[in-house]
C-alpha cells in the first residue's frame, strides 16, 4: 500500500509506524532523544518524523539482519542509508518521504523486531 496524503505528514507517519510496531509481540513505545522509539526489551526501531539533524526528511532507523544494510544501501541509495550512531551495528535508515510503500515498511519493522526480540517473542 502506497502513501496517502494523510500518511505523509509527520503526525500521519508517526501514526502509521506506531500502529505497525505496537502490533508486534512485546513491543512498547518510549521517547528517545525527543522522538518515538520502539522496544522489545532493546530498541529495534527509531522514528524521526521531522528528520534528524541534517536529514530533514522523515525516516526510520531499524535493526536489520546481517548483510541487509549493505544490500539495500547499494541497490537503492535513494531510499535506504546507513544511519548515524547505529549504522555501524548494521541498522538501516529508511526514507519516509515521497511515495512510501507501507507494506515494505511493515516488513522492515517486522524484520527489525525479529533481529532484536528474545526468542519467546519472535513471530513464526
Amino acid at each position: 500500500m502506497r502513501s496517502s496524503p494523510s500518511a505523509t505528514d509527520p503526525a500521519g507517519i508517526a501514526a502509521r509506524v506506531r500502529a505497525i510496531c505496537l502490533a508486534l509481540p512485546g513491543c512498547e513505545e518510549r521517547q528517545s532523544h525527543g522522538s518515538p522509539a520502539f522496544f522489545v526489551g532493546r530498541q529495534f526501531v527509531m522514528l524521526w518524523p521531522d528528520g534528524h539533524h541534517d536529514d530533514r526528511f522523515p525516516h526510520l532507523w531499524c535493526a536489520a539482519p546481517p548483510g541487509a544494510q549493505d544490500e539495500l544501501t547499494r541497490t537503492e541509495p535513494d531510499r535506504f542509508f546507513r544511519p548515524p550512531y547505529v549504522g555501524h551495528r548494521g541498522w538501516i535508515g529508511v526514507r519516509l518521504d515521497g511515495d512510501v510503500d507501507w507494506d515494505e515498511v511493515t516488513k522492515i519493522c517486522r524484520e527489525a523486531h525479529q533481529v532484536i526480540a528474545p526468542a519467546r517473542l519472535r513471530m513464526g
